[in-house]
């Protein structure tokens, strides 16, 4: 199990102290949690977080881009060179030619869907994408519980999945209470916020929730 550990979870005036403490043994990925305030009602951070991050740590960065016009948006982060960029499928009529260009510009395509949209609907895609990215909350709300249907949907993605080498990435929810049995249905990477950076020192908190989805 990988963890990308959610920067949404931490003061973004802390991340200069934050981030250069995390280890990659620990922590696998930097999730860039983007919102824009039209395709989910919050608005995060966008460019400017980003670069800083970028300029903090050497630990990979996984862009989740909840945001309308991906087209518009996508290509302002190619120059930060983020090894997943990810989008919505519920934002675009034109998925394949967007990720075609994420690939073209360096970074792996993820393909993100809201607990309520279908697994089929990103079927035609798999061709063209390295990573699912399913919501376990909707997003946009920060500090919500593991939508109960989530469980059931993921073996369902996982069996869609079979015979590709496309990853599984799970965002919402996640902490020790259920890492193990997402661990146990296939999922690749766990994103983690509170679980990372809410109680302890992240690295340990990382550490544990590797740990403890090996016991799966």
């Amino acid at each position: 199990m990988k963890i990308s550990a959610s920067i949404l979870a931490t003061s973004i005036t802390n991340l200069s102290t934050t981030l250069p403490q995390l280890k990659h043994d620990s922590i696998d990925y930097i999730h860039m949690d983007v919102m824009d305030g039209n395709f989910v009602p919050q608005i995060s951070f966008g460019e400017a977080i980003t670069s800083e991050v970028k300029n903090l740590t050497n630990i990979p960065l996984d862009v989740h881009l909840m945001v309308i016009n991906p087209e518009r948006e996508v290509p302002k982060y190619y120059k930060y060179q983020p090894e997943y960029i990810t989008f919505h499928i519920e934002t675009t009529f034109f998925g394949v030619r967007l990720a075609e260009d994420i690939r073209a510009n360096g970074s792996k395509v993820g393909i993100s869907l809201n607990p309520s949209t279908p697994i089929s609907s990103i079927e035609n895609l798999l061709p063209y994408i390295d990573l699912v990215l399913l919501m376990t909350v909707d997003p946009g709300f920060y500090g919500q519980s593991f939508v109960k249907s989530g469980m059931k949907k993921i073996a369902k993605t996982k069996e869609l999945l079979k015979g590709t080498n496309i990853l599984l990435e799970v965002d919402g929810g996640v902490g020790l209470g259920n890492i193990q049995e997402l661990s146990s249905l296939g999922v690749d990477i766990c994103v983690a916020g509170s679980a990372v950076f809410k109680n302890g020192d992240p690295n340990q908190n990382g550490t544990l929730l590797k740990q403890t989805s090996k016991k799966a």
